[in-house]
């Protein structure tokens, strides 16, 4: 369970540009500030199933968006690339010189999947 709501949660972060303000806030809300349907509804002025309703396509979307572009699966890949670099690293007979030096290559290459 909460393996899901971490993807969705770097899904969210990944596609929320392409939703409309309504959907990122109320994705906001639900999954970062936890509210429950009940609250949103009232914050909103509409009924729990409406709510529920929105979340619900909103996720579809997002979901749309992860199988044509990738992004998720991508950042997910280079993650699993850089950590066994990093592995690398540790078995590695190379100097210590160079192995600063690639470590500061993999940091740089971490921050930049992360921003």
């Amino acid at each position: 369970m909460l393996e899901e709501v971490n993807r969705i949660n770097l899904l969210y972060d990944i596609y929320s540009p392409l939703l409309t303000e309504r959907q990122q806030e109320v994705m906001q809300l639900y999954f970062s500030d936890n509210y429950s349907l009940a609250e949103i509804a009232t914050e909103y002025g509409t009924s729990r199933q409406a709510v529920h309703d929105l979340i619900q396509r909103t996720l579809s979307s997002i979901e749309k968006f992860e199988d044509k572009l990738g992004l998720y699966r991508l950042f997910n890949d280079q993650q699993e690339l850089l950590d066994e670099a990093e592995g690398l690293l540790g078995n590695s007979k190379v100097g210590s010189k160079e192995i600063a030096q690639l470590r500061s290559i993999l940091e740089e290459l971490r921050q930049n999947t992360e921003k």
